[in-house]
């Protein structure tokens, strides 16, 4: 029987959710890769666990995550069941909708029907009364937003889900999900965009401006790019990379020979730090306290534990943002 460590909560950060009560860790385990029946249950488990340990209180999940969808789900419930029930009221989990689960008319996007029957699938996937945070995948561009924010508000008024988000929404979509949530009664409490030093959308669009006057806490998928921010890259591309297999995330034709100078030289940079590349990029997304939180995957609990190093140097010197931004933007 799994017993947590009794220093779990010695050395992660705990950062406030934008104006809420909820504390999540600098670093969350995201589930959306390596969760599912093609990798070993023993596997999976050992990163749930060694991430508790480290003080990773926070598990995202969506509906679609796996593959197949529906299967890290799945893998958390028996998760929870085997090895984290005495620990749930430790835990903040969370769920999306909005992509596509089941055939037909229902099966995706923001109509109140698909959310509100995803969600109760999400649920008994995971053998949870409630989850924590409840998210709005992606906007819907023909379903009226008072709908699919009211869907978020009847979760909540359900017992279903104690939070509501969104993600892959605009500032201006943001703005006016806020709205409409206030006026509901149920506060807009998280963001989750897609955010790193090569992706800097939430910057340029100015979803993090929004974010700080809406005061709505944020946090980051992909801060490590798809892998090219992990090191691997640095000398083209491995045979057993995510870029060798032509992902629909990341195929060969982005890993270009600009790009993997630029890598080289970011890389440099982690080295003065005394950081790996994947570390660098953690403590870039998480500096200045404007994001919230950042999510990670782990193929093992030793890339996990890599990448909570990174809480060990969050800061840095203008110097350095200045000469990380010319190598990027270069």
């Amino acid at each position: 029987m799994y017993t947590a460590h009794p220093d779990r909560y010695a050395e992660m950060p705990y950062r406030r959710t934008g104006r809420s009560g909820l504390k999540l860790p600098a670093l969350s385990l995201g589930l959306w890769h390596n969760f599912g029946p093609d990798r070993p249950v023993e596997t999976q488990r050992a990163i749930l666990r060694r991430a508790f340990d480290l003080g990773v209180t926070h598990f995202d999940l969506a509906n679609n995550y796996g593959p197949p969808p529906g299967s890290a789900e799945s893998v958390l419930g028996e998760a929870l069941k085997a090895d984290f029930a005495p620990y749930r009221d430790e835990l903040v989990i969370s769920t999306k909708a909005g992509y596509l689960m089941w055939p037909g008319p229902y099966g995706e996007w923001g109509s109140r029907k698909y959310l509100l029957s995803s969600l109760d699938q999400s649920l008994s996937r995971m053998g949870l009364e409630y989850v924590d945070v409840f998210y709005s995948h992606r906007p819907d561009p023909k379903t009226p937003l008072e709908e699919t924010m009211g869907a978020l508000h009847t979760a909540v008024q359900q017992g279903k889900a104690l939070y509501v988000g969104v993600s892959n929404y605009s500032a201006e979509q943001t703005r006016e999900a806020a709205r409409i949530l206030a006026e509901l009664g149920t506060p807009l409490l998280i963001h989750q965009p897609r955010y790193s030093m090569l992706d800097r959308r939430p910057e340029t669009g100015g979803l993090l401006d929004a974010l700080d006057e809406l005061q709505v806490g944020s946090i980051a998928y992909s801060p490590l790019e798809q892998g090219l921010l992990t090191g691997r890259y640095l000398n083209g591309i491995p045979e057993d990379s995510r870029a060798a297999s032509d992902s629909p995330f990341l195929n060969s034709d982005a890993v270009t020979e600009e790009l993997v100078g630029k890598l080289r030289a970011l890389n440099e940079i982690a080295g003065s730090r005394g950081q790996s590349l994947a570390q660098l990029a953690l403590a870039w997304v998480l500096r200045q306290g404007r994001v919230t939180s950042a999510l990670v995957g782990a193929s093992s609990p030793r890339q996990l534990e890599d990448s909570v190093a990174a809480i060990g140097n969050l800061d840095f010197g203008a110097d350095e943002l200045a000469r990380i931004d010319k190598i990027v933007q270069g």
